[in-house]
């Protein structure tokens, strides 16, 4: 008697698994769950430096067309160095962001400004570029193209 129990209530626990209370295939839920998570708005990094701590900020194409941009920024403390953050890319226009990393370098700058240069491939087409830092907009710099 027992032993006939124990399978239907194995039976009825596996009979639930898969299902999703709502009546969607779980293709669906989950294509829905992605679409919700997209529509979130992204929250901005956060800055690490004052207003006047960047500074230089330059947008010109390499040989390849590829845009490089080039900046400034102050690090106090010189176990961080500074470094430029992935670029992103949205049709003619890119960003960038600077923040820290740990200075695995061996050394530190003499006056505590750390050079930053980053090459953003696939640019050709990139005619301004802003640098960001959290919500604010360092500078907006327009790419210097050889004609």
């Amino acid at each position: 008697m027992l032993k006939p129990m124990m399978l239907a209530g194995v039976a009825l626990g596996l009979a639930g698994c898969g299902q999703n209370g709502g009546g969607q295939p779980a293709n669906d839920l989950a294509a829905a769950n992605s679409t919700a998570a997209a529509a979130t708005a992204k929250r901005p990094a956060y800055c690490f430096f004052k207003d006047d701590e960047t500074k230089g900020w330059t947008a010109t194409a390499d040989a390849a067309g590829n845009v490089v941009v080039k900046g400034k920024a102050y690090r106090e403390d010189s176990r961080y160095k500074t470094v430029l953050g992935e670029p992103v890319v949205n049709g003619t226009s890119a960003e960038v962001r600077p923040t820290i990393g740990v200075n695995d370098t061996g050394y530190a700058t003499s006056d505590n400004w750390w050079d930053m240069t980053a090459t953003i491939p696939g640019s050709g087409a990139v005619q301004t570029v802003a640098v960001r830092c959290g919500a604010k907009t360092i500078a907006e710099l327009t790419v210097r193209r050889k004609r």
